[in-house]
């Protein structure tokens, strides 16, 4: 299947699929203010000005969880891009067996925007859909960069953004893997699973937990904790590799 302009089959998957590839436009119809790029976002300086977009982002996080220290507002930041980019390449992937042009300077990102994190692809441009290509696309492109620019900004493990990293395509997957059997579309499972084990075995993801098989997809437990279990009535993750959360003196692992 040939992508569409307006990527409409990812939208029946939610809203971490879903991607806009039109201008946002605001209240009274007019061109929304303008957004930065992934790329800006990226290579901004990091003064902790309010015109970095990743201290706005990581900012409004702490604040929404009431988080008490900025690394684990940028750790829950960083998983939820992660996730977002994960869903639309894989989905894409998927459903078109091709993905779009996801390149840093083509998706404007909107950092004061609510969650799911709110993307907008400004050309669809039609790339190959297998994994070396979703390897290329989000670990090279968008997390690699991504986590620099936040290590640079806050004390965060390098091992706990890779745990997120794998954590947020295992996610993407079991949803898409869910989509697929609830459809009847076994070809879209088999194909997400193909995929999702062959991207968690990419030198950039591998050790970061263990996967396994299951007649419900692919269960993954990671090695790392991305500390959620520190916000103010925070728990454990489904995949945390603590099964309770640690107690209050003792320091969770950070990668």
């Amino acid at each position: 299947m040939d992508l569409d302009p307006r990527l409409t089959a990812l939208r029946a998957l939610g809203g971490f699929f879903a991607l806009r590839t039109t201008p946002p436009t605001a209240p009274d119809g007019e061109p929304d203010r303008p957004l930065p790029t992934l790329a800006q976002a990226y290579s901004a300086v990091p003064t902790g000005a309010p015109g970095d977009p990743l201290t706005l982002r990581v900012g409004k996080v702490a604040r929404a969880l009431r988080a008490p220290e900025p690394r684990v507002a940028a750790s829950v930041a960083q998983q939820g891009l992660a996730a977002r980019l994960w869903s639309v390449a894989l989905g894409c992937a998927v459903l078109y067996g091709a993905q779009p042009d996801l390149a840093p300077g083509l998706l404007r990102w909107d950092p004061d925007g609510s969650a799911p994190d709110d993307l907008w692809l400004t050309e669809v441009r039609p790339r190959p859909g297998d994994a070396r290509t979703l390897a290329a696309t989000v670990l090279h492109d968008h997390l690699e960069p991504l986590a620099a620019a936040l290590r640079a900004r806050h004390r965060v493990a390098p091992g706990l953004l890779r745990g997120n990293a794998a954590s947020a395509l295992a996610g993407a997957a079991r949803q898409l893997d869910g989509w697929a059997r609830a459809n009847g579309r076994p070809d879209a499972a088999a194909r997400s699973r193909a995929l999702t084990a062959e991207l968690l075995a990419h030198p950039l993801l591998a050790g970061t937990g263990t996967s396994t098989a299951t007649p419900a997809g692919t269960a993954f437990r990671r090695r790392s904790c991305c500390l959620y279990y520190r916000v103010p009535g925070g728990g454990v993750c489904g995949d945390c590799c603590f099964p309770r959360p640690p107690r209050p003196f003792l320091r969770g692992p950070s990668g």
